[in-house]
């Protein structure tokens, strides 16, 4: 058993590189895992810098200096984020908390929808079963819509998390875009000379993730927008906060448009009941999401490391009950990083010895 244990290390990891890279990729996720909320503005921070680092490159081809084209891709930065704090997101929760507040007219009518699972189908659901049922979805909707109506940011730490978020945030992005490659050297100015392993998992990781990044954002304002003209223009009620949804269903493959779709099913039947207008409605969005899945998505992340659909399940899995949110977003890159590195990994092949015979 010391043999086969001794070989495998001897297998995988002699090389140095190879320990480095496993040691950093190891203080890495315990800093994330201890200190992530802590760092959560610096992480924000990072997203944004490189979503917007495309747009600095391009200008500067465009003839412009390095600190002029970050102080225009900055101030055009602010202002998409001052009109979606003072005018997009008032809209958003003036509609959710509308949403929660019809939430018992909707359940009732969910409520009339299971009654007729029994009579229906008598052999696989009694009138007891549709009952607790109906009873435990209508308590649950009302914890939620309890919950929203009573949120306020009138809280002396709620209130103070968001006014460091709104200052440090965009500071921290300024710095990031315009000192980023001081940033980078000063960064590996630790690391040993020789690290052709870590550069090779680093610029492979690094088109990857700004790739990953830049697509998502923009996957999310093209099937965000599309649907809240959609829903607009059939007169849908909530049409913001259900398309904001749609958006950002987008971050999680195959189980985000699942679930997106429950609130906008009910939302339609509670308005139009089972109509021409709903059929419409559900075949339009089928269709947005049928494009977005077969079009849109091939189109943006063409250059992104192709992963199977169980990895990517397992990865929003594993990095969403650890991170939440933030998890899930960057459920794909960290599990892009994890296959570079299996990939970039050093094996030595080692000869058997050749077998004595007798």
């Amino acid at each position: 058993m010391l043999n086969v244990v001794r070989r495998w290390i001897d297998r995988y990891l002699s090389d140095e590189e190879a320990l480095l890279l496993l040691l950093l990729i190891g203080l890495f996720l315990l800093v994330l895992m201890s200190l992530g909320s802590v760092l959560m503005p610096f992480l924000i921070s990072v997203v944004l810098a490189y979503l917007l680092q495309g747009s600095v490159v391009y200008l500067k081809r465009r003839g412009l200096s390095h600190l002029l084209a970050t102080v225009v891709v900055f101030l055009l930065f602010m202002g998409g984020l001052l009109a979606s704090l003072f005018i997009i997101l008032p809209s958003i929760w003036q509609q959710l908390t509308q949403f929660f507040a019809e939430l018992p007219r909707m359940a009732l009518k969910g409520q009339e929808l299971m009654m007729l699972l029994p009579e229906k189908y008598p052999e696989l659901i009694s009138v007891e079963q549709a009952q607790q049922w109906t009873k435990q979805i209508g308590d649950e909707l009302t914890r939620r819509g309890q919950w929203v109506l009573g949120f306020s940011l009138s809280g002396l730490t709620g209130l103070m998390t968001m006014l460091v978020y709104c200052v440090l945030v965009p500071i921290l992005v300024f710095f990031m875009l315009k000192d980023s490659q001081q940033i980078i050297h000063w960064s590996t100015s630790f690391l040993p000379v020789r690290r052709n392993l870590l550069n090779r998992v680093w610029h492979e990781m690094d088109q990857q993730i700004a790739n990953y990044i830049r697509g998502k954002v923009v996957e999310i304002l093209i099937v965000g927008g599309v649907s809240f003209i959609v829903f607009s223009l059939f007169g849908l009620k909530y049409s913001a906060l259900l398309a904001l949804a749609v958006g950002f269903s987008v971050l999680i493959p195959y189980i985000g448009a699942a679930v997106v779709t429950i609130p906008i099913a009910l939302v339609a039947y509670v308005q139009w009941g089972w109509g021409n207008h709903f059929v419409s409605l559900m075949i339009v969005y089928f269709i947005i999401q049928a494009l977005d899945g077969n079009v849109l998505v091939p189109l943006l992340f063409s250059e992104v490391v192709n992963l199977h659909p169980v990895a990517i399940i397992f990865a929003v899995l594993i990095f969403g009950g650890l991170w939440g949110f933030w998890g899930v977003f960057f459920a794909i890159p960290l599990a892009t990083l994890f296959k570079a590195v299996v990939q970039a990994w050093p094996i030595v092949v080692q000869e058997e010895a050749p077998l004595v015979e007798d």
